[in-house]
């Protein structure tokens, strides 16, 4: 029983409050001038009060509840959840269901409503889901609730259908002047071989399930001809993230901000066809490509956290290690929440390096350059 009334609430309407209120009035008048039909009036109203309980309490019996959600979210970005909820009763209906979220002991209201939920049928629902800060969401549970039948009561049951999903950093546009050149780079890279690039490497009839984008119109409408056109393949360039985690507590919006620019940068060169290293903290990511590639670093982004400086050593060390037996044809970008020395020392073999202590905002200039 304890149980049991752990997971119940019930707390009154507003139409609820009046009536109870409205019930004890009858109550006085019934004591007080002993009439039948006062007593009568307020057996009924008390009879309504009783059913209402009891029949709200038949809703929220034998329901089970399933949710799925993304395996991974971005932060500010709407995701979409899917709930499916089967009613388990063999007689019995359930209805006007209302379905919250449980976050940190808060009710978080998805806009997710059942009308009528018929015995031994199942509803699936999908609703909006959108988390603003990175790292790990804990789903505690399900809030199912229901006025059901008068309205004067809200009857809830807490449902522990606890879901953890990891959030990645929020994505956003990255700086013209961080990018410029290193997008510009490894287009002269071409190999004489057929592949993706930009270079012309040969001229041929059409096949079937060629790309209707390679089609070479001039030479098409010269000689009556689809003709299509293959490009020289470009050697894969490859981009180096190296992202410190060395900042004081104060700094604690700088490292965010860094930590957005960095997920952002990883999208960018993903999206431009780089391969990824990325070195965040003292964790150090090998290169490679491909969606699993970009996951993995904003899978770390997402649960990193700041390194006091005076017990960074171990983050110094390695940012020493990675960073001085780079390749000298790779491009590397380093981000300082914090202008420690030692990393700062460390990156005096990157391309480019960025001072997020200059600026709190990814729409401003950073301090950047190349280290001497």
């Amino acid at each position: 029983m304890r149980q049991f009334f752990s997971h119940r609430s019930v707390r009154l309407t507003g139409e609820g409050t009046r009536f109870v209120l409205f019930t004890l009035a009858v109550g006085v008048a019934a004591i007080n001038t002993g009439n039948n039909l006062f007593y009568l009036l307020l057996a009924m109203m008390l009879s309504l009060i009783v059913i209402s309980g009891i029949l709200s309490e038949q809703c929220l019996r034998r329901l089970e509840f399933r949710r799925r959600v993304p395996d991974y979210l971005i932060a500010k970005q709407p995701a979409t959840a899917e709930l499916s909820v089967v009613n388990r009763k063999p007689w019995l209906p359930s209805f006007s269901l209302r379905i919250a979220d449980v976050v940190d002991g808060a009710v978080i209201e998805r806009g997710v409503h059942i009308p009528h939920l018929g015995p031994r049928s199942s509803v699936h629902l999908s609703y909006p889901l959108v988390v603003t800060r990175r790292g790990l969401h804990r789903v505690e549970g399900l809030k199912v609730m229901t006025p059901f039948p008068f309205g004067l009561f809200l009857k809830s049951a807490f449902v522990p259908l606890e879901t953890t999903v990891i959030v990645c950093p929020e994505i956003k546009p990255v700086p013209e002047h961080l990018v410029r050149e290193l997008v510009a780079e490894g287009h002269e890279l071409a190999i004489p071989r057929r592949g993706q690039g930009v270079d012309l490497y040969n001229l041929r009839l059409y096949q079937p399930g060629d790309d209707s984008r390679a089609i070479h119109w001039m030479t098409t409408a010269r000689t009556s001809k689809l003709i299509v056109r293959e490009t020289e393949a470009e050697d894969q360039r490859r981009i180096t993230l190296a992202l410190s985690t060395v900042a004081p507590q104060r700094q604690h919006e700088s490292f965010e901000q860094a930590v957005i620019l960095a997920a952002s940068l990883a999208v960018f060169f993903h999206d431009r066809g780089f391969a990824l290293q990325a070195l965040i903290g003292d964790r150090e990511i090998p290169p490679a490509s491909g969606e699993h590639q970009l996951y993995s670093i904003l899978h770390a982004l997402a649960l990193c956290g700041m390194v006091e400086p005076a017990v960074a050593e171990p983050v110094r060390d390695t940012f020493n290690q990675v960073l001085a037996i780079s390749e000298l044809t790779d491009c590397s970008i380093a981000i300082l929440p914090w202008p420690d020395q030692g990393i700062i020392h460390a990156c005096r073999h990157v391309t480019r390096w960025v001072d997020m202590t200059e600026y709190q905002d990814m729409g401003h200039e950073a301090r950047s350059g190349i280290p001497a």
